[in-house]
């Protein structure tokens, strides 16, 4: 498979809620060959917490992110240890929304592959969001959007459950004493009760609960900067395809004005990315589908590293979306 790993430099830039931030930079990585026409283009932005080593794992051959017929780029977010982040930008780190990472994107896009036009953005969690915000923002120049367990603006219960993490990370003696702690807590939020009545974390190695508590979850959030996550933690707060001066607020004004095909994908068990969230949006889409992925992997089902099933439900209904 051909890949290839760079960094965007962005420059000085003003942000949405004001302030700059300053040397601003994307770390990508693309994999497979753009196409003399430059029709083939799959974005596939990051989600919460994530680098691009967390979720290439769906650019296979044999999934439907396949590299031998796309071209597909993983920008990695502002905020999340490898692009520009609290951990490694000196001084005060500036509010940064969904908003100025997809108009950096599409920077990075035009300016080093002369990419206008987007085959598919496909998104999970806080990258569903991002795949929203660049359907509604740039119209024309997105062909179809995946909106795996996210959502077009962060919903009020959502939005509590970060205000937990938040005060978790923030209240905590120690950084790792934080981060442990926000392991435990999204461990109950991340997967569904089903799953934990059959035990399914057996599946996956653990020899006992507290041991996937430990070895998964805790371990999971200790490889990152809590400064980073509490300032991705804020853009996921703010997530709003609708805050900005195009649609000054007015959500079903930004999901009408949607052009590309979407396919609206949530988990039937995900305890905050909910079904009932797409449910009302749809109505207002030219071209939208909604398809529930009928699981108790709970929000983990979009992303389905270790659940061959929801995979096989996933790369089926993308493989639909793309052939239409």
């Amino acid at each position: 498979m051909r890949t290839s790993e760079g960094v965007f430099e962005c420059g000085d830039l003003p942000l949405q809620r004001g302030g700059t931030l300053r040397d601003a930079r994307i770390v990508y990585k693309t994999f497979g060959q753009l196409s003399p026409r430059r029709d083939n283009v799959i974005l596939y932005p990051t989600s919460y917490g994530a680098q691009h080593t967390d979720i290439e794992w769906l650019v296979r051959p044999e999934h439907c992110l396949d590299p031998s017929r796309y071209f597909i780029v993983i920008p990695n977010m502002f905020t999340n240890g490898l692009s520009s982040s609290p951990s490694n930008t000196s001084g005060e780190f500036p509010q940064v929304t969904t908003y100025d990472n997809v108009l950096q994107q599409r920077r990075l896009l035009n300016e080093l592959f002369g990419v206008d036009r987007l085959k598919m953005v496909y998104g999970w969690s806080m990258g569903a969001q991002q795949a929203y915000h660049w359907a509604a923002l740039f119209g024309d120049a997105v062909e179809r959007i995946v909106v795996n367990c996210g959502s077009a603006r962060t919903a009020p219960h959502n939005f509590v459950f970060l205000e937990g993490i938040r005060t978790t990370l923030l209240a905590a003696r120690t950084a790792e004493e934080g981060l442990r702690a926000m392991g435990r807590i999204y461990a109950g939020w991340a997967l569904s009760q089903a799953f934990y009545r059959r035990e399914m974390w057996r599946g996956l190695g653990f020899t006992s609960l507290e041991d996937f508590l430990v070895r998964s979850w805790e371990a999971n959030f200790l490889r990152r900067d809590r400064r980073d996550l509490l300032a991705q933690l804020w853009t996921w707060q703010n997530g709003d395809i609708a805050a900005n001066d195009l649609y000054r607020g007015d959500l079903e004004m930004a999901l009408a004005g949607i052009k590309a095909k979407v396919l609206l994908m949530p988990s039937a068990t995900d305890l905050y990315f909910q079904t009932d969230d797409n449910r009302a949006e749809l109505p207002h889409l030219k071209y939208g589908r909604l398809v529930e992925i009928p699981s108790v992997w709970g929000h983990r089902a979009g992303n389905p590293r270790d659940n061959t099933e929801d995979a096989a439900f996933i790369d089926a209904e993308v493989e639909v979306l793309l052939s239409s």
